[in-house]
């Protein structure tokens, strides 16, 4: 059982560490955005739209688990959780705890989806503004 909370707890660890690692990629560009060439920012752009295009299923199969778990806590009351314990009633404790789980790994998901979306969002304002400026060199 320790072992499973270890698991867990490192591998919500390590996509956490990821969300920060992209928070700070985000910022980099943003910082850099002023000396770097047009067509530079329109290939980030590009592909930050891209690496958001191709987790689209992925992002809204992990929407559709938060949801679902709206649903569940709904039916899931905190005395009927306390009866499950008294009761030892294994098997329902453990579905629990994975349900659980897998909010937990949908809700990282979503977020590392809305840093990537903020990095485009980012990237086309640079775009808009050195586009406004008309490519003459920009302050941030």
């Amino acid at each position: 059982m320790i072992q499973k909370i270890d698991n867990l707890r490192t591998d919500l660890q390590t996509k956490l560490n990821a969300i920060a690692s992209q928070l700070n990629s985000v910022k980099t560009h943003l910082e850099a955005a002023p000396k770097e060439a047009e067509t530079v920012i329109h290939s980030q752009l590009n592909a930050a739209k891209a690496r958001v295009e191709a987790k689209k299923q992925e992002i809204a199969d992990a929407k559709t688990k938060l949801e679902e778990r709206v649903e569940v806590k709904k039916t899931e009351v905190e005395s009927q959780i306390e009866e499950w314990k008294a009761k030892r009633e294994q098997k329902k404790l453990l579905a629990r705890a994975n349900r659980s789980e897998d909010y937990a790994a949908a809700a990282v998901m979503v977020a590392m989806a809305a840093v990537e979306e903020a990095e485009v969002a980012i990237l086309e304002a640079v775009a808009a503004r050195i586009d406004a400026a008309g490519r003459a060199e920009i302050g941030v």
